[in-house]
């Protein structure tokens, strides 16, 4: 796994589409027990290279429930984004997670790993390519289907502090989701 990621380390394969140039941001051990799939680091994170270092990141923990300590603990957490550098900025925000780093290193990277309980896949690009035909209709109802993923997969929205609408629209979420995300991590981790 040291290998693995000392390789990645270097990965240029997508250099030229970069505008702050190459800098992988993924983390994880043989025996992390929980993956969290997202999808690329921001200019944050790029420039710390400390993966959801950032107002998302505070965000997550707090779904998840757990301290930065755990959260950082790479025995606790991989974090394998779809895209391991930052994109750059689109109309809307940050562009789409360049598509090369996945394919690339992804089956690997999750192979080399041998006690992972749970793979938490956030967003759509992470839903698309990992759920693939079982993903439904949209983000939505892949996420307020969760329990048709488990006990592999637990589909979540970006926390993103500009997804606040979706979360006001979705109060399911925190009130049925939340908890059982909790609770599944907390049992893994014990």
């Amino acid at each position: 796994m040291e290998r693995l990621l000392k390789e990645i380390s270097h990965c240029r394969i997508c250099e030229k589409h970069l505008p702050l140039g190459p800098r992988p941001v993924v983390t994880g051990l043989v025996n992390s027990k929980i993956v969290i799939i997202g999808q690329a680091p921001g200019t944050k994170v790029h420039a710390s290279g400390k993966p959801w270092d950032d107002a998302s990141g505070r965000q997550l923990r707090q779904w998840l429930n757990v301290s930065d300590k755990e959260f950082y603990n790479t025995s606790n957490f991989a974090i394998v984004p779809m895209g391991f550098c930052y994109p750059g900025k689109g109309k809307n925000g940050d562009l789409p997670p360049r598509p090369e780093c996945a394919p690339q290193w992804h089956e690997s990277l999750l192979s080399a790993m041998h006690n992972v309980d749970l793979i938490i896949l956030i967003g759509k690009y992470a839903q698309q390519y990992y759920l693939k035909e079982e993903a439904k209709h949209n983000l939505t109802e892949t996420v307020s289907h969760f329990e048709d993923y488990l006990p592999k997969y637990f589909p979540l929205p970006h926390p993103s502090p500009r997804n606040r609408f979706w979360l006001t629209k979705n109060p399911w979420f925190k009130d049925r989701i939340l908890p059982k995300l909790q609770e599944m991590t907390f049992e893994i981790l014990q």
